[in-house]
């Protein structure tokens, strides 16, 4: 997965001025994984298009492989694949090497928790520090047994189930990973398996599962409570999937060109699914200029053109129940937030110590370094913004192998005084891939087109 050997690289504000252009980014990575997944459930020949080729997916499509089904690229972003069918999965020769990546780990424990199989977990060093206990909760419930390192952390063994026992299972944390994986492992339990989400998460599983012709439903109950439910012993049919633009990759070029003067950056086909547009909501709220066009739905998810251009931003009070819709997103926010004019406040972001790294305190830290006043609480932080000046720069920040660390920061440095070193940037590969010579692009330094799959041509 990653390079053994780490890549610093040292980003600055462009010599030439603001950020221009129009840019598509690579596919969103929550649905690449399950378009993967789910087409080696169905009976016969799924085709995807737009797919992410990040690591992440990638360790995905290997998993998948190494337990039965055919998974083959056949061009940019363009892939094939010939699924076993719900039960159909084999028992993998050696460990799965996931990588990075916590979503392919938790939702394929689902997976083969349902599956009278055997599979072991391994990850690299930031992946076997994150807790998989909360995915090993429900699934040991549905009758699966684990083997987890001290704290549950990876290497971990699974042991599936064969029938599983269909549960009603109440969400403890927001998590579309442990929803997910409750739901996976639902596909091959005889019943009626239920999940109960208290506050809403990204829903791709559940309209994907319904595309591929699972029973599920969705009731939302007067409180806003909702209701998940999945008939087992499903039989899933192949389909063709276009993967639309991740929302989570767009945030960093449309923040990037909100916080650099003259700049007017387009990013085209990005997925707008209101689980996922948090950040975007927020942006607005700061007062950032973002308009959208030629909005339209493919592959049952919503899509549109967002064209972000420089914007003066005030600091507002982020709800904590927006949290779950822009999770992934809050290290780029607090980019933005750094140089808005006042406070802006967060909380409830508990998660965001558990991701990749801790993300709370490497961005508390390394906004500090480059000259933003920022106070970390214990679940949130508290940045007073520079009002628009550029900040200082001129350090090297530690990322601690989180791709969204590293980008975020060289998002930074792009209205910062000095440069700003990040000590790793490979880890950028695990979701975008082409994310450096984007940001070249953008600033007029390098004019190299990419490839279809995450694109500098719209």
């Amino acid at each position: 997965m990653h390079s053994a050997q780490p890549r610093p690289s040292t980003f600055r504000h462009s010599a030439s001025g603001p950020l221009k252009g129009r840019i598509r980014v690579p596919g969103d990575k929550s649905i690449s994984h399950r378009a993967i997944m789910f087409s080696a459930l169905a009976v016969g020949e799924s085709r995807i298009t737009g797919l992410l080729e990040g690591e992440d997916v990638l360790a995905t499509a290997a998993a998948m492989r190494a337990m039965g089904a055919t998974v083959e690229r056949t061009g940019e972003g363009c892939w094939t694949v010939y699924g076993v069918g719900v039960g159909g999965l084999m028992e993998p020769s050696s460990a799965l090497d996931m990588g990075n990546s916590g979503t392919s780990t938790r939702l394929l424990m689902g997976l083969v928790s349902s599956h009278r199989i055997s599979a072991t977990f391994i990850g690299d060093a930031s992946l076997s520090k994150r807790p998989m206990g909360r995915v090993i909760d429900p699934l040991s419930l549905m009758g699966a047994e684990f083997a987890a390192s001290p704290g549950g952390t990876l290497p971990l063994m699974v042991r599936g189930l064969v029938p599983a026992i269909p549960i009603q299972y109440l969400l403890p944390v927001a998590s579309a990973q442990v929803k997910s994986a409750v739901l996976l492992a639902g596909l091959n339990a005889p019943g009626m398996t239920e999940v109960i989400e208290p506050i809403p998460t990204r829903d791709h599983s559940e309209r994907m599962l319904k595309g591929f012709g699972a029973d599920l439903a969705v009731e939302i109950a007067n409180d806003g409570v909702r209701h998940i439910r999945l008939m087992g012993e499903a039989e899933l049919k192949p389909q063709s999937i276009e993967v639309p633009g991740d929302p989570s990759s767009a945030a960093f070029p449309i923040v990037a060109a909100l916080i650099t003067p003259g700049s007017k950056v387009t990013v085209t086909h990005v997925g707008m699914n209101p689980t996922r547009n948090g950040i975007y909501k927020m942006l607005e709220a700061m007062g950032a200029n973002l308009s959208y066009s030629n909005e339209r739905e493919v592959g049952g998810e919503p899509v549109a053109d967002i064209t972000a251009q420089h914007s003066f931003l005030h600091g507002i009070e982020v709800p904590p129940d927006v949290a779950p819709s822009m999770i992934d997103e809050f290290p780029v926010f607090f980019v933005a937030a750094s140089v808005a004019k006042g406070r802006t406040t967060t909380s409830g972001l508990d998660e965001l110590r558990v991701k990749e790294s801790d993300r709370l305190a490497l961005m508390a830290a390394g906004l500090q370094a480059i000259g933003a006043q920022v106070t970390e609480t214990e679940d949130g932080l508290l940045i007073d913004g520079s009002g628009g000046e550029p900040l200082e720069g001129g350090v090297a920040i530690k990322s601690a192998l989180d791709h969204r660390i590293a980008m975020s920061f060289a998002v930074a440095a792009q209205h910062c005084y000095k440069g700003v070193t990040v000590d790793d940037v490979t880890p950028i590969a695990t979701s975008f891939p082409i994310f450096e010579s984007m940001l070249a692009m953008l600033k007029g330094e390098d004019l190299l087109s990419s490839s279809a799959n995450g694109s500098t041509n719209p």
